[in-house]
């Protein structure tokens, strides 16, 4: 008797996000929208501050997605979602999930005041930050979000950055919200848990999601979900979550952490860098990370 092979698909076949959008190739923030759409399905209202996906999506009348959206003001991407999921609930439509979804600009820099005041509110809506690591959608200006040593039109190569990264998960812990989790594109199965998991609590959820752009990062489109994928198994993007604020779980325990050095590399962004900055970087990731485990208790 021949036995028949089957294959068993890890996510849902269903799409929310159809072909036709404008994203550059290559682009991380893609994937982060339709890994996020699978998960939380067609009850889901979009509010897209200014950023890459305020062009992705499409020209006006047309979409590539096909659930609700409200392109919002730059800095207002938590408040609009605050008010859109209050509105939802007075007409008695509690079902819906409401989602603020903004780059790291409109994250870490420009809309942080907004987060905060939902976050301290615990409004009842999802925050999605797709970090590509730059204002990328204007232009590639540095963002605090920018890692130390990296390229921008505005941190030239005789001028890199020279501070650290935000740290913005850090941030979020401080409000002691329900749920905060990290996610990257180069784990689909895990980043569509979290979100099931964050679709049934109430109050605010927090996602940091590490999303590679090839033009401002001047790396190969098709390195794209490889690049992800290194800056998990180096310890860079650790993926872990956190609930009320104080109880930290690493989701992805690494018995070989690899060195940054062949992640650096795929990227023009700094190839500008010596041997010293380089260390520099190692550095920081093996602080943070060892800072990491002990948080979830995992030294």
């Amino acid at each position: 008797m021949t036995k028949t092979k089957t294959m068993k698909l890890t996510l849902p076949q269903d799409e929310l996000m159809s072909c036709g959008h404008l994203a550059c190739q290559g682009c991380g923030a893609t994937l982060a929208m339709r890994y996020m759409l699978k998960a939380l399905g067609q009850k889901t209202v979009l509010c897209i501050p200014a950023c890459c996906w305020a062009v992705i999506d499409g020209a006006y009348p047309h979409s590539s997605l096909d659930v609700p959206i409200y392109h919002c003001a730059f800095e207002t991407a938590a408040s609009t979602a605050s008010g859109v999921k209050a509105g939802l609930d007075m007409v008695g439509e509690t079902d819906v999930t409401v989602v603020a979804w903004a780059g790291d600009g409109g994250t870490f820099d420009i809309g942080l005041q907004a987060l905060s005041g939902t976050a301290e509110r615990n409004d009842d809506v999802i925050y999605v930050c797709y970090d590509n690591e730059a204002y990328m959608n204007t232009g590639i200006q540095r963002s605090s979000a920018t890692p130390y040593g990296a390229w921008t039109t505005t941190t030239p190569v005789k001028h890199f950055k020279t501070r650290p990264k935000k740290d913005i998960v850090a941030i979020m812990a401080a409000h002691r919200i329900p749920y905060i989790a990290t996610a990257s594109v180069s784990h689909p199965e895990d980043f569509y848990k979290k979100m099931i998991k964050a679709r049934d609590i109430k109050g605010t959820r927090f996602f940091h999601v590490f999303a590679p752009c090839p033009t401002g990062w001047k790396s190969r489109p098709e390195d794209s979900v490889k690049l992800a994928r290194m800056a998990v198994q180096n310890g860079l993007f650790p993926l872990y979550e956190i609930t009320d604020g104080e109880n930290w779980t690493l989701n992805l325990k690494l018995k070989d952490k690899k060195p940054i050095i062949d992640y650096i590399r795929l990227q023009g962004r700094f190839r500008h860098l010596g041997e010293t900055e380089l260390q520099a970087m190692q550095d920081e990731v093996d602080r943070k990370w060892n800072k990491l485990l002990k948080n979830c208790g995992a030294t």
